[in-house]
């Protein structure tokens, strides 16, 4: 069979600049950060107290054939997202009941935060005899996927749930990318959820990794990352589908690249971010002087912007294209992290803008791109690689282009 060309013809999102993709387009073309203080946990104690949280979220909203009290808040971020793609598509869940789909979600932490509380319960003795049945029932991670299933109505489709961390986005969107372009699946919901933690939180305070105030990828003045919470979710579908009814196109998948080198638990390894690159943008068929933008990883942490933007050069040589890092908006939504990259790249894409680097003060010699500071920048872009980095050398790179019918 002739592998099919794949199309993103719906986007859902929720992130600390907005929910829903108009919202969320408007927050990238601005410029904000969602940066604020912590209200999701008792962050008394902790030098820094920052992070990057989803407001105005009512799950009951999206939440229809289950309680919602059931269901984690990554799970509930999931389910809402995969909606708004689903309704962003100009589509009907009954509209994909007919054929074979796919739902991957990818994630960092699952129901961690659900985990965090029951534990929290029983040390400070607030726990009645016996864990919480609803509580534990919160924890399973494969609810994740198998919760929109569930909640869309969705017989025909296949749930799955991938944990590998900061880039599981990434390698969910390249799991539906080969179900669609193979026949296997008619469509794909697929993208990244994880809801803020204390336990995550905490590890990365403990590594002296989170910033006192913002995060600042690339800059000189750089200290580290914001942990943030958010769900990004892409209906994909092949060209052929999307061209019958008459759907509007953000994005084609072009291809993409998944290595791990295993080479150190959190530290990444330059020649390996530039290998996946370098494999994404041979499955995609385009040459690196193709290529319009970069969507880095771009954490904000000494190491990664260093490691990352020399493997940029190594790919792109020595004047790359712009690079950005959506984090600095953002902060770092763990395994949403990379779908929401794959989201704001397709929107640059379609409407013609590239998405700044906030809060930037004065790029370090060693990581000199053109990030686009502080302002969007309008574009005729028709190429961008979207990174995901993630620990233990978990690496996923995804390749989009413009979509122009002929």
């Amino acid at each position: 069979m002739t592998a099919r060309r794949v199309v993103l013809t719906g986007i859902g999102v929720l992130s600390s600049i907005g929910n829903g993709v108009t919202e969320f387009t408007r927050g990238l073309r601005e410029g904000r950060c969602g940066a604020g203080p912590i209200t999701r946990f008792d962050s008394t104690g902790f030098r820094r107290q920052l992070a990057h949280e989803v407001h105005d979220f009512t799950p009951s909203a999206w939440v229809r054939h289950t309680p919602a009290e059931q269901l984690g808040r990554a799970t509930q971020f999931s389910v809402a997202a995969a909606r708004m793609a689903v309704s962003d598509a100009g589509l009907d869940p009954a509209d994909l009941r007919g054929g074979p789909g796919l739902v991957t979600v990818g994630t960092t932490d699952g129901e961690a935060d659900a985990l965090d509380r029951l534990v929290e319960a029983q040390a400070n003795g607030t726990e009645p005899a016996g864990l919480d049945p609803v509580g534990v029932g919160r924890l399973a991670a494969h609810r994740l996927a198998l919760a929109v299933v569930r909640e869309l109505r969705l017989p025909r489709a296949v749930p799955s749930v991938l944990g590998t961390a900061c880039a599981a986005g990434n390698y969910a969107v390249g799991d539906g990318y080969d179900a669609v372009r193979s026949g296997e699946a008619e469509w794909a919901l697929v993208g990244g959820a994880d809801a803020l933690t204390r336990r995550t939180f905490a590890g990365f305070h403990r590594l002296g990794l989170v910033a006192s105030d913002r995060c600042r990828p690339f800059d000189a003045d750089r200290e580290g990352l914001l942990t943030a919470e958010g769900a990004g979710i892409l209906l994909l579908e092949s060209l052929d589908s999307a061209r019958a009814r008459g759907a509007r196109v953000y994005a084609e998948l072009l291809g993409y690249g998944l290595n791990c080198d295993a080479h150190h638990p959190t530290a990444p390894n330059m020649d390996s971010v530039a290998q996946v690159m370098r494999l994404a943008l041979a499955d995609a068929g385009v040459k690196p002087e193709e290529v319009d933008l970069v969507s880095a990883h771009g954490t904000g942490t000494p190491t990664n912007d260093v490691t990352e933007i020399r493997a940029v050069r190594q790919v792109f040589g020595d004047r790359p294209p712009r690079t950005v890092a959506l984090k600095s908006m953002l902060g770092h939504s763990m395994g949403a992290a990379s779908a929401l990259g794959a989201a704001a790249s397709a929107l640059a894409l379609h409407h013609g803008f590239i998405p700044p680097t906030v809060n930037h003060r004065s790029t370090d010699p060693e990581c000199a791109v053109d990030c686009v500071p502080n302002h969007a920048v309008d574009a005729d872009l028709r190429v961008v690689v979207n990174n995901g980095l993630a620990f233990g050398g978990n690496n996923a790179a995804v390749v989009l282009g413009r979509h122009e019918e002929t």
